[in-house]
């Protein structure tokens, strides 16, 4: 037979107290003495009385949910982003809900309305669609590295910075002929600026700047077959600047199926730093994103358009980057 569930009032007589004290225990509000609320929690172990969290987010207006959209977890840096993020909700007692995209708008649009019907208090959007939100619906955003819409603050990176700085690293490495190998240009991301800054630094040198675009940085064979044909069409090629770890690999991997050396025939410099890629392949120079900071801002951003929604917001908050050596360079 079915045990009939234990309910507050249950939980309220077996501590000897009233039911509106046994939720200001739940709900920690207001003030309640110590030996009252070790008499409340005493009986719901006893009772073995679990909380309803739909009921406490009806009575608190809050879900205290996360809706977390990235293009997947599969890629060491959204799964190392992820990870950090959901850490900082779990120290402010937030739950996420993870909706992997793969970069599909109609997914993200679906997963954009599930987690409104879902009532969630807030979302970290991760994924390049611009227009995804309807602004006239909007509730708390924060969007990570992305351009979204116009009132939606953005954390990144100093892309531009990091761009300069492994155009730099290379050149000083003696390299003259450097490659940068970016995402699609049209793509509304401050990434962009990366190409920027390496831009200017070959300007500033004198050296001719050759920006080659990976349609879908996702796809593993694209990948592989642009990075097959940069080498193809650029045989004197000396130096390469990656926009993120996982292309800069690759490139290595070409590199040496072509019979040619890293560091001593081209040199390669990723972007990103993630902690898998710095642990598993220490030889690849990178730029170093400060990933733990960029979540906790994302998550404080967010808390604070949910607590105080009145408060103005930068446009985007930007964060140092740092150049880690391997042997790669």
């Amino acid at each position: 037979m079915f045990k009939i569930k234990p309910k507050i009032s249950d939980v309220a007589k077996a501590a000897g107290v009233s039911p509106t004290t046994v939720s200001r225990v739940m709900n920690k509000r207001g003030y309640i003495s110590e030996e009252t609320r070790q008499k409340v929690y005493d009986a719901m172990k006893k009772l073995n009385y679990i909380p309803n969290d739909l009921a406490r987010s009806l009575y608190n207006k809050r879900s205290n949910l996360i809706g977390l959209i990235v293009p997947t977890t599969a890629n060491p840096f959204y799964g190392e982003l992820t990870a950090r993020i959901e850490h900082f909700c779990a120290l402010a007692g937030l739950k996420v809900l993870l909706c992997n995209s793969l970069h599909n708008a109609e997914k993200e649009a679906h997963y954009w309305e599930m987690l409104r019907r879902n009532q969630v208090d807030g979302v970290i959007v991760c994924t390049y669609n611009r227009g995804l939100i309807d602004v006239s619906e909007q509730m708390p955003t924060v969007a990570f590295d992305h351009y979204l819409s116009s009132g939606i603050p953005v954390i990144s990176s100093d892309n531009y910075a990091g761009g300069e700085l492994a155009a730099a690293t290379l050149i000083e490495a003696g390299c003259k002929n450097i490659v940068h190998i970016n995402g699609p240009a049209e793509l509304e991301t401050p990434a962009n600026l990366r190409r920027n800054g390496y831009e200017a630094v070959m300007q500033r040198y004198g050296l001719p700047a050759m920006t080659y675009e990976i349609r879908s940085v996702l796809s593993q064979a694209e990948a592989e077959a642009a990075i097959c044909a940069l080498f193809d069409q650029q045989p004197q090629m000396d130096g390469v600047f990656a926009s993120d770890d996982s292309i800069a690999l690759k490139v290595i991997q070409e590199v040496r199926r072509r019979n040619k050396r890293v560091p001593e025939d081209v040199k390669v410099i990723g972007y990103d730093g993630t902690e898998f890629v710095r642990q598993h392949v220490p030889e690849l120079t990178t730029i170093k994103q400060p990933m733990i900071t960029m979540a906790e801002t994302a998550v404080q951003i967010l808390i604070q358009q949910i607590e105080q929604p009145e408060k103005a917001l930068e446009k985007e908050y930007v964060h140092s980057i740092e150049l880690v050596r391997g042997n790669s360079v």
